[in-house]
C-alpha cells in the first residue's frame, strides 16, 4: 500500500508538471497592415486591398498566393524564424482553433489597415488597429474558456507582440485630400494625434497581458515606387520621408515612456529607416540592381497598384528592392529584418528556426 501510495504521488506530481507546462509555449501575436498580412484580407470579400493573385507568393511554399503582399516572406516572418517562433496564421483563416492558437499564436494584420480607424476607408474592408485589438480580446476569451483564466494569463503574458502600422495613415489618409484628416491637421498635430491614439492602443494591449512588445518604425515611404511615379522626375517625395522620420522619433519616445510607466513592460521601437534609405540610395552596396521600380509591373503602365497575372516580372527578383508599387521584396525584407535583429541585440541564430531564405523560383516563361 505504501508503494502504491508513492506511485500515486509520483503520478499526480508528473501530471501537475505536465498541466502546468502544457500551455507555456511562446508564440507571437502580430498586429499590422499589408507589410505583415498573411491572409486576413483574403477573407474580406469586399476589400480592395488584396494579394490573392499570381505572382504574389511565388517564392514562398508552393509558389501560390497566400495573402502576403510580396513574393516571399514578411519582416515579421523572418524575425520570428530567427527566434525560433512559429509563424502565426491569419485570424480569419477558417481552420483557426484554440489549439492552433496555443501552438502558433495569431496574426491580425490587414492590408490597408492603420493606427487610425478612418485610414484606408477607400479600400472598403480592412481591419484597423482598434479592430485588430478587439479581435485579440475575443481570442483571449476563447483561450480562457479552453485552459482557464490563470493559465491563459501566463500564456498571454509570456507571448511576443509585434505592432507594425503607420504608413497607410500617411499614404492612404493624411497625404490624400479626399480624407478630412488632410485638412483638419498639420504635420505636427497629425503625428501628435497618431501618437495619442497609438499610446492608448498599446495601453489596452498591456492591460490585456502584452509584456514584451515591438513596434516597427517606418521606412522612407516617399521612395516607394508609387510615390516616385507621382513626381515629375521619379524622385523620392521628401515630405513623405520627413513624416516617416518624425513618426519614428515620436514613436521611439512614446515606447520609452510606456516602458518606464507600465508595470513589467518591455516595449521597444524598431527603426530601420537609415539602412533602408541607404539601400535605396546605394543599392549595389547591398547586392541590389534596382531600388526605384517594382519587380512585378505592367511595364510602362504606372502605377499598376497590384501585381497581376498580366504583369511582367523582373529577371532576378533577389536584385529588386521593391516587389510591387507599395511593398518590399523578400530580399529587402530579409535585410530589414536583419537590421532590426541587430538593433535589438539578438545576434544568435536559433538552430530550430526555418531556413533563412526561400529558393527563388525561375520567372515564368516569357516574363
Amino acid at each position: 500500500m505504501k508503494f502504491m501510495g508513492a506511485v500515486n504521488i509520483v503520478v499526480v506530481t508528473l501530471l501537475g508538471i505536465l498541466v502546468s507546462d502544457s500551455h507555456c509555449k511562446v508564440v507571437q501575436f502580430i498586429f499590422g497592415d499589408s507589410l505583415s498580412d498573411v491572409g486576413n484580407n483574403r477573407y474580406l470579400s469586399r476589400s480592395l486591398a488584396q494579394a490573392n493573385l499570381p505572382y504574389y507568393g511565388i517564392d514562398f511554399g508552393n509558389g501560390l498566393p497566400n495573402g502576403r503582399f510580396t513574393n516571399g516572406r514578411t519582416v515579421a516572418d523572418i524575425m520570428g524564424d530567427h527566434y525560433g517562433l512559429p509563424r502565426p496564421p491569419a485570424f480569419l483563416d477558417p481552420s483557426l482553433t484554440a489549439d492552433v492558437i496555443l501552438e502558433n499564436g495569431v496574426n491580425y494584420a490587414s492590408g490597408g489597415g492603420g493606427i487610425l480607424n478612418e485610414t484606408g476607408s477607400l479600400f472598403i474592408q480592412r481591419l484597423s488597429l482598434y479592430k485588430q485589438i478587439e479581435l485579440f480580446q475575443g481570442t483571449q476569451k476563447l483561450i480562457k474558456n479552453q485552459i482557464g483564466a490563470e493559465e491563459a494569463a501566463k500564456f498571454f503574458q509570456g507571448a511576443k507582440y509585434v505592432v507594425a502600422l503607420g504608413s497607410n495613415d500617411f499614404i492612404n489618409n493624411y497625404l490624400m485630400p479626399v480624407y478630412s484628416d488632410s485638412w483638419n491637421y498639420n504635420d505636427k498635430t497629425y503625428i501628435d494625434y497618431m501618437m495619442e491614439t497609438l499610446g492608448d492602443q498599446l495601453k489596452i494591449l498591456h492591460g490585456s497581458g502584452a509584456r514584451e512588445l515591438i513596434v516597427f518604425g517606418l521606412g522612407p515611404m516617399g521612395c516607394i515606387p508609387l510615390q516616385r511615379v507621382l513626381s515629375t522626375n521619379g524622385a523620392c517625395q521628401e515630405r513623405a520621408n520627413n513624416l516617416a522620420l518624425s513618426f519614428n522619433k515620436a514613436g521611439s519616445q512614446l515606447l520609452q515612456q510606456l516602458s518606464s510607466k507600465l508595470p513589467n513592460a518591455s516595449f521597444r521601437f524598431g527603426d530601420a529607416y537609415d539602412v533602408v534609405n541607404d539601400v535605396i540610395t546605394n543599392p549595389s552596396k547591398y547586392g541590389f540592381t534596382n531600388s526605384d521600380s517594382p519587380c512585378c509591373s505592367l511595364g510602362r503602365i504606372r502605377p499598376a497598384l497590384t501585381c497581376i497575372p498580366a504583369s511582367t516580372l523582373c529577371k532576378d527578383r533577389s536584385k529588386y528592392v521593391f516587389w510591387d508599387e507599395y511593398h518590399p521584396s523578400d530580399s529587402a525584407n530579409q535585410l530589414i529584418a536583419n537590421e532590426l535583429i541587430k538593433k535589438f541585440g539578438f545576434l544568435g541564430n536559433n538552430q530550430n528556426a526555418p531556413a533563412p531564405a526561400p529558393e527563388i523560383a525561375p520567372s515564368p516563361e516569357g516574363k
